[in-house]
């Protein structure tokens, strides 16, 4: 059975409401979805050639409107298949942006080794206190979803979440609905036991569940230190007092491991509302590897509250002038060209 555009949206709509609240669905409740735009008359007619195709049924006089299991099975077979290919275009386009981001900022930490002759770095945008802007769950398999998540400034995670439940496709559907209804415009640090209570409570029997992907899905934010790229490490073999002794291979394995460097983006993070840029000299640097070293870090943000950290590794004898000329304008053009994505 084919139905025309209108006929199918508000035959989805009417299903995702039922689904949502286990009432029948009036025009009136309709009428309120932003994706339609129809009057309440205009979707009664719908309703009524809906209701003579056995789509849909009333179940009391002057009640709402209810799925039949022809309604269902139309929706299962057809609409929610489309709706599939909609979510996968959407999610390949959203992991599309990260590997933008990321390819924008591997370049920049080539650049800036190649312009100063330096090592380089920078930090991608931290997620923690992002407020989130959207939530896709796509099942794997029985006992699998995949959780991709939007943030503030088109920063997109994503994760594997295994559950216990089985879960198919309706639960997916219903899951979706319910937790963007609640967290869309929340941060992690807003998810409390109280928003948790309520939101298990909505989902009924679905509440383990829930509460299952709620835990994933925080641990994963909270956990993911921020991703760093840098280049022009072995600059370092271009001055001589960096090379004495075991100065040269501590300054490459903290480029390398990149545990040091987690550390410096969170040390110059907290100072950046002291400075726009922050210059370490020697023991000043809180990195011990480059105790004999000058660092000169820039917080660049993207939008949105979207930080992250440029940073600049090299001798005591560099040339700060040309470096902290160097980092406003990239620190500019950063976020000159993600804003205009």
């Amino acid at each position: 059975m084919e139905l025309d555009e209108r006929k199918a949206k508000i035959l989805k709509s009417i299903i995702r409401n039922y689904l949502e609240t286990g009432e029948p669905v009036g025009s009136r409740t309709i009428s309120k979805d932003d994706e339609l735009n129809l009057s309440s008359a205009t979707i009664r007619n719908e309703m009524a050639d809906l209701e003579e195709m056995g789509l849909i049924m009333q179940p009391h006089t002057s009640a709402g409107r209810i799925p039949t299991d022809k309604g269902y099975r139309l929706y299962v077979d057809e609409l929610m298949e489309e709706e599939r290919r909609e979510s996968k275009e959407e999610r390949n386009m959203l992991i599309e942006r990260v590997d933008k981001l990321e390819t924008l900022l591997t370049n920049l930490a080539k650049m800036l080794a190649a312009n100063t002759n330096y090592t380089t770095l920078v930090s991608a945008p931290q997620t923690s206190k992002n407020k989130l802007r959207f939530l896709q769950l796509s099942k794997v398999d029985e006992n699998s979803v995949l959780a991709v998540i939007m943030l503030e400034g088109n920063m997109v995670k994503n994760t594997i979440i295994k559950t216990e439940s089985a879960i198919d496709e309706q639960i997916v559907l219903k899951l979706n609905l319910l937790l963007n209804s609640f967290l869309t415009g929340l941060s992690i640090e807003d998810i409390n036991l109280g928003l948790m209570t309520k939101l298990k409570a909505e989902a009924g029997e679905y509440s383990t569940v829930v509460e299952e992907l709620l835990g994933a899905i925080s641990q994963m934010l909270i956990d993911s230190a921020p991703q760093i790229y840098t280049s022009g490490a072995t600059n370092i073999f271009k001055y001589p007092e960096l090379t004495e002794g075991e100065k040269a291979s501590e300054l490459i394995n903290a480029f390398e491991e990149k545990e040091a460097l987690n550390e410096l983006v969170t040390t110059s993070m907290q100072n950046k509302n002291e400075n726009e840029i922050q210059i370490y000299i020697g023991d000043e640097s809180p990195v011990q590897s480059m105790k004999d070293c000058s660092v000169v870090t820039a917080s660049y943000e993207l939008g949105e509250g979207m930080t992250g950290v440029i940073g600049i590794v090299g001798p005591k004898r560099m040339d700060y002038e040309k470096v902290v000329g160097t980092l406003r304008d990239l620190m500019h053009q950063l976020d000159t060209i993600y804003k205009n994505k």
